[in-house]
């Protein structure tokens, strides 16, 4: 791929915006895709984006940035003569979760100055942030609240990034939850910290004590997991996921949505879900909203299970489930247990938010669940029930924030309304 087709795509963001999260430079909510505004050019380096993520009220992007050396890569979105891993951050930031140095909002999206550091991946927790290096590190910003951060130091919040020291090995990938955090390491080792959790915790479990992986502020090893290899996590409000490297998924928290797929309310050690539930197949991906999981399998079905009370599992309850006086969406044996979504099948990409969901199928971008912002961007605020197309859009790769939708997509040149003139060629005046 060359600047030239580079220069065709865009950012589009859509949803909530009342924090300026949507880098648009105002506070209005917005229920149609439009493209994110790039604020006034005084450079003009052109950016290839990778990977859109975002928070309660912030938006994350990690970007490749021109350089003079030529380079080869695989992927059709790492270009030649691009330097990976830069960090571009706009929306909340009273917590200083976009990791620049001070509390202000900011609405348009800047750079966040990681100097040294290649970013690999960014989760976004509410009001918090994990950075996951290049070189393996993590580093942390924003509230600190419930320990969330992974520093033993009493620091109610940090506006820059700071390193996560208790991990004596590389990680290679990273969750925020709620208010706690995730990560697994080169070893398939699963850790945990933070204690948004142990509330939930102490009441379901009580009088036993609570395990330390729910109440500590430095990472602890998740007990439980010593027998298999783990690759990724995800984390919901108040419970945690991982996947194996043999494709299997376990489950530990909270369950009350029946989001753990079992009858318990809450889980203190992960459980593996039983294959059985999507027809012996082995996960290839696991992705978390807030209290609702979505699995990709090796045959490329897509299962959804858990809180569906937005639509935000994307299938009808039948009929027989509805007629028993059970409230709209509530916990049932429909919910709890693993499902597929025909129209999902062969999705390439899928990204959730806390109740509404993004997945690219066919070329096209489809949307689900909680709208109550537009984040569905169908120019309406109504919840949706099954996943719908998302305008004429061209996705390339999509994110989500709580509330609020982000796709790199292709621009269509005659697009002057939704700002055609804006593609990745980002600003690089935000480091002032």
């Amino acid at each position: 791929m060359d600047t030239d087709v580079v220069g065709q795509l865009g950012i589009y963001t859509w949803g909530a915006n009342s924090y300026g999260q949507l880098g648009h430079g105002h506070v209005e909510d917005l229920s149609l895709p439009r493209l994110a505004d790039d604020g006034v050019r005084q450079t003009r380096q052109t950016r290839a984006v990778r990977l859109l993520s975002g928070g309660g009220g912030h938006s994350t992007v990690v970007s490749e940035i021109e350089t003079h050396q030529t380079r080869q890569h695989s992927s059709s979105l790492q270009l030649s003569n691009f330097e990976e891993g830069e960090l571009l951050v706009c929306g909340q930031n009273h917590k200083g979760q976009l990791g620049l140095g001070h509390s202000s909002e900011v609405r348009t999206f800047k750079i966040c100055p990681l100097i040294g550091h290649r970013v690999a991946q960014v989760s976004c927790g509410w009001d918090f942030t994990l950075i996951l290096t290049g070189h393996g590190q993590i580093l942390t910003c924003g509230s600190n609240a419930y320990g969330q951060l992974g520093t033993s130091e009493p620091v109610s919040h940090s506006v820059q990034p700071r390193p996560v020291q208790a991990l004596g090995e590389p990680v290679v990938g990273v969750a925020a939850g709620l208010r706690h955090s995730l990560a697994v390491t080169g070893t398939g080792q699963v850790y945990q910290w933070g204690f948004g959790l142990s509330g939930q915790a102490r009441r379901a479990l009580s009088p036993q004590p609570v395990p330390e992986h729910f109440t500590s502020k430095t990472p602890r090893l998740v007990p439980g997991l010593g027998h298999v290899m783990s690759h990724w996590v995800a984390a919901g409000s108040a419970h945690c996921a991982c996947l194996t490297v043999t494709g299997d998924v376990f489950l530990w928290g909270s369950n009350k949505h029946g989001q753990l797929t079992r009858t318990e309310t809450f889980l203190p050690a992960p459980v593996r879900l039983d294959r059985s539930a999507l027809d012996g197949e082995r996960v290839t991906n696991i992705h978390s909203g807030w209290t609702h999981l979505v699995a990709q399998t090796e045959k490329r079905r897509v299962f959804t299970w858990g809180r569906a009370n937005y639509g935000q599992l994307g299938r009808t309850e039948p009929t027989s489930q509805c007629s028993g006086g059970a409230s709209p969406g509530a916990t049932t044996q429909w919910t709890r247990v693993p499902s597929e979504v025909k129209v999902l099948c062969g999705a390439t990409q899928i990204a959730c938010g806390s109740e509404h969901n993004l997945a690219i199928v066919g070329g096209r971008l489809l949307s689900w669940g909680w709208n109550e912002h537009g984040m569905c961007g169908d120019g309406s605020e109504n919840d949706v029930s099954q996943p719908q197309p998302v305008a004429d859009l061209r996705p390339i790769l999509i994110g989500c924030g709580a509330g609020h939708s982000m796709a790199l997509c292709a621009v269509n040149g005659s697009d002057g309304e939704q700002r055609a003139s804006v593609d990745v060629e980002m600003r690089r005046s935000a480091l002032t």
